[in-house]
């Protein structure tokens, strides 16, 4: 089940999905479920843009579609699609202070492996959605974690 969360400064409702979910729809519907889900994701990265004021987050999720359906009869625009996709959402995690992988790499994983690709990015996206509503903190790449809160001093 996909828990709704409101994106800050939009109207926009963005959910976060269980990855493992995205994966077993799209494998039990033969990647129908994965175009649905491509198209909202797009969507939630163009409101989460939209509410940040940045245009690196898209603005079109129709054509992203567009170019993974009828445009997989040219070839190169579902690959040119993975990868802008993916440079989005290092937009997103970086407006939220955080770093996920490179968009090469993304797009290599999802021509090899698919369903991985698919689980990494609804869990990295997630993890942004998270962050942009205040519920997880997002911690920088080589940054400690934080420690146990100090208790009272004896």
């Amino acid at each position: 089940m996909a828990e709704p969360v409101r994106i800050q400064g939009t109207d926009v409702e963005a959910k976060i999905r269980n990855p493992l979910g995205v994966v077993g729809l799209s494998f039990i519907t033969f990647g129908i479920y994965g175009i649905f889900w491509y198209y909202f994701v797009n969507k939630e990265m163009a409101g989460f843009g939209g509410a940040r004021s940045s245009d690196e987050l898209g603005d079109s999720p129709g054509t992203s579609v567009l170019a993974i359906t009828l445009g997989a009869f040219i070839i190169v625009p579902p690959f040119i699609s993975i990868y802008h996709t993916w440079k989005r959402l290092n937009s997103g995690e970086r407006l939220v202070g955080a770093s996920g992988m490179e968009a090469g790499l993304g797009l290599l994983l999802w021509i090899f492996l698919a369903p991985i690709a698919e689980y990494i990015f609804q869990s990295n996206w997630n993890k942004v959605l998270q962050a942009q509503a205040g519920g997880v903190d997002v911690q920088q790449p080589g940054a400690a974690a934080p420690g146990p809160p100090a208790g009272p001093q004896s």
